[in-house]
């Protein structure tokens, strides 16, 4: 990420759950603000042609923006149930499940954590837009290289006695894997007994054919440009033994064809998720 400046992708993964409302029927992932919070003029031209934005990674990707945060709120969902009223959006980007409703009527209070510059460009989005902000939402601002999710959330009105579901999504790739083990310990420290993680990550590249490496170095070379580059891969053995290390027990991981299973199958279009692509579901 260029310092100083708001992310470029967590608009472009917003144009794509937007996009998943649009092109796939059944959709996996319902976001009645997924248009709305792309702003006008990016709505309009994403509605006269959906396919605008689209490249050869598009639909696998789009696939996988959509199951992460269709398995990070079931999760929430589920713990909703057993009585969890915190939920921390860590790299929140343009989510908008605060602002469905949705958490009001339950009694949630979310904290939408995130670096100074993406927060200042997604709260004059929301206040351009008219979408109202509750007094249930908090803004925290972090820097996962450096920060600590503990300390950050300090002051925030998080309640670190209280059980919390944590999301973390589409951050580990452009982390390094200092900032990743940190932020892991980090959420062990900040989340009381009964806590969750839900978060996702990428095997390495090398997993791919060459013709799914190709096209991986494609997207790849595009990031680099955008100042956001992919730092960090996991296999999946690994990083379960690092999530426990730190202080988590009970881990589910879904690799693609897992993930496929859950999500997309029977589906007479065809979409599924691609290869690198993991979700991960920790307790403490």
């Amino acid at each position: 990420m260029i310092a100083g400046q708001p992310s470029a992708t967590a608009e472009r993964a917003a144009i794509r759950r937007a996009s998943h409302q649009l092109l796939d029927d059944p959709v996996v992932f319902s976001d009645p603000l997924a248009l709305t919070i792309l702003g006008p003029d990016l709505e309009a031209a994403l509605r006269r042609d959906p396919r605008s934005f689209e490249t050869p990674w598009s639909r696998p990707l789009r696939a996988f923006l959509a199951a992460r945060s269709r398995y990070a709120e079931d999760a929430l969902s589920h713990a909703v149930e057993r009585g969890v009223r915190q939920y921390v959006v860590l790299g929140a980007g343009l989510d908008t499940f605060a602002y469905r409703g949705a958490s009001r009527s339950i009694g949630l209070h979310v904290f939408e954590v995130d670096c100074p510059a993406t927060q200042e460009w997604k709260l004059a989005r929301l206040l351009a837009l008219g979408i109202p902000i509750a007094s249930s939402v908090s803004f925290v601002s972090h820097d996962f290289e450096t920060g600590d999710i503990a300390a950050s959330l300090a002051g925030s009105g998080f309640d670190a006695a209280r059980p919390a579901v944590f999301a973390w999504l589409g951050v580990t790739p452009y982390l390094t894997a200092n900032a990743i083990h940190a932020t892991l310990r980090s959420v062990a420290r900040a989340g009381a007994e009964g806590s969750e993680l839900v978060f996702d990550f990428c095997n390495p590249p090398s997993s791919l054919s060459r013709v799914g490496q190709r096209a991986f170095e494609g997207l790849a070379r595009r990031l680099r440009e955008r100042g956001e580059p992919w730092l960090t891969f996991f296999e999946p053995s690994d990083l379960e033994r690092d999530v426990r290390q730190s202080g988590f027990s009970r881990l589910e991981i879904l690799d693609p064809k897992e993930i496929h299973s859950r999500y997309f199958g029977a589906r007479p279009d065809r979409l599924t998720v691609g290869l690198l692509g993991h979700l991960a579901h920790a307790h403490i």
